[in-house]
């Protein structure tokens, strides 16, 4: 079973949200790790662009497929994970950690899952 981190919020197209860290900083759960595979590429959004939430602000490519990002907040884009889209693998193998996607000076919220809604869901673990 897929690993749920607690202290962040989900939405329903699988992307969390940590509005702790300032900017928030936004990443693909564990759940859609696992289940795209070897994440083999990512198309991220522009800094300083603006995102609106429920809408699409990238893809991310596996080894199975390629699968549309969504921004669960609307806002901002401070900051992308330079790291992550020079090395995609690192979605699959921490992605809440050094996995994340970017940064974003958030101005509203989308409608977002607690942990346990998210796992209940998805059928991950907490």
């Amino acid at each position: 079973m897929s690993k749920v981190q607690t202290g962040l919020r989900y939405s329903e197209e699988h992307e969390w949200l940590d509005t702790d860290a300032a900017p928030a900083k936004i990443g693909v759960s564990a759940v859609a790790a696992d289940a795209l595979g070897d994440v083999v590429y990512l198309d991220l959004p522009e800094v300083g662009s603006e995102l609106t939430a429920g809408t699409t602000c990238g893809e991310i490519e596996s080894t199975k497929s390629v699968s549309d990002l969504y921004s669960p907040v609307s806002g901002t884009v401070v900051e992308i994970n330079q790291e992550a889209i020079d090395n995609p693998a690192l979605v699959n193998e921490d992605p809440y950690g050094a996995g994340w996607l970017f940064t974003v000076e958030v101005t509203s919220e989308g409608p977002l899952l607690s942990p346990e809604e998210y796992a209940s869901k998805n059928g991950g673990e907490l």
